[in-house]
């Protein structure tokens, strides 16, 4: 062979060389892979939420009943002889760094699931990856709307604020005598959002119940004299704060501050004990409705309570503890309904799951993959702590 022909030979082998690294690194940018069943003797569960930040009330306790979730299925044997790992990072309550998670749980973890994001706005934002990798993701915290309709395999665990707002609203008007009601909406959070509309909506159908006042903040903000003022002229018998706790605490400051005695309601984002720390006795009697209590508690609460005080040093469990745990222990219990890791697999059986006894409620999914949580328990600060007000039967058909 001659030197023309050999080089003419190496160069069209150079080239097809170039072409496929080029395309390799075109197939690449296209994005993780779809998730493949779990090999080994590992079932990678990844933690979406935050550890530190704003949030991390929130994320710090799910992780912790996640992890009690993994160790007690563990010790029984794990689920078709592999263990469950807990995979965790800190998304600092950050949408572009939750999202930045998400894929790394994906295409370097090798998760078969994830269980977060404890907010609706980061939970939005990962979503739409775990759908197009076939991963599983599941919500132990999520209350607001537009989660679950990105596709399926996109799940949670919490009470809905479409279920408990209007068993809550119903009891203001037939147990407690409320009328009037004062909103007040973070407008740059989506969770907060979601649920000052849910609030409306269902108030709607309420006739004796009337929304007199309807103001805007932003997460953020201190103060909060302006909007107090334009509700102290309306002297509503209750103030619905559909935002978190920080914002909370410092708005119920300034209502005492101008003598507005009626108290505050709103979601899990008020229950914190950061809540109380922060706002003190502006906050007493003020309500949060979730889907968790301590006090009477069934069975399996009772349980899990006793053996989450052995391993924290008599503290009780709050929500984000329990339906941490119960995130895990569902995505467990489908693995062995479907008798398979795969995701594609078990989660048909999680979008089938009825009356599931978790220790944050009986739960059951609707063919929307949405659950339904019973019972709803009304939580208020009394004494500096939040005490059980009031169990509301949820129904589960």
């Amino acid at each position: 062979m001659s030197f023309k022909k050999m080089s003419a030979l190496l160069l069209v082998a150079m080239l097809a060389v170039g072409a496929f690294g080029c395309k390799k690194k075109e197939e690449a940018k296209e994005g993780a892979a779809p998730a493949a069943a779990p090999a080994g003797n590992t079932i990678k569960i990844g933690f979406l939420g935050a550890l530190t930040g704003d949030v991390a009330m929130f994320g710090k306790p799910t992780l912790e009943g996640m992890k009690m979730a993994a160790d007690e299925i563990n010790a029984a044997g794990g689920i078709q002889g592999k263990k469950i790992e807990i995979v965790e990072a800190d998304n600092r309550g950050d949408k572009q760094e939750g999202a930045s998670v998400t894929q790394k749980f994906i295409s370097r973890d090798n998760v078969t699931a994830i269980v977060g994001d404890p907010t609706t706005g980061i939970t939005k934002v990962a979503a739409p990856i775990a759908q197009k990798a076939g991963v599983v993701l599941l919500s132990a915290g999520a209350t607001g709307p537009g989660v679950v309709e990105v596709g399926d395999f996109i799940f949670r665990d919490t009470l809905l604020d479409s279920i408990a707002i209007p068993a809550c609203i119903e009891y203001f008007a037939k147990d407690l005598g409320f009328k009037k009601v004062a909103i007040v909406t973070s407008d740059n959070n989506d969770y907060s959002v979601g649920l000052s509309q849910t609030f409306r909506d269902a108030a709607a159908k309420v006739p004796s119940i009337k929304i007199v006042a309807d103001e805007k903040v932003k997460d953020g903000d201190k103060d909060f004299s302006a909007q107090i003022t334009n509700i102290k002229s309306k002297k509503p018998d209750v103030i619905l704060f559909s935002g978190y706790y920080t914002e909370g605490a410092l708005i119920m400051k300034e209502a005492r501050k101008q003598g507005l005695k009626a108290p505050m309601f709103g979601g899990d984002g008020l229950f914190s004990p950061k809540f109380i720390e922060l706002g003190g006795p502006a906050v007493e009697g003020s309500m949060s409705a979730l889907g968790f209590s301590t006090e009477q508690a069934a069975p399996a609460t009772a349980k899990f309570i006793e053996a989450f005080k052995a391993k924290h040093n008599g503290e009780l469990p709050g929500l984000f503890d329990a339906q941490g745990y119960d995130a895990v222990m569902l995505l467990a219990d489908s693995m062995k309904r479907a008798n398979s890791v795969d995701p594609k697999v078990f989660k048909t059986a999680l979008a089938q799951t009825k009356k599931f006894e978790g220790v944050s409620g009986t739960i059951s999914m609707q063919a929307n993959r949405e659950p339904i949580k019973s019972p709803l328990s009304l939580l208020a600060v009394k004494d500096g702590k939040f005490v059980l007000k009031a169990k509301v039967p949820v129904k589960m058909d």
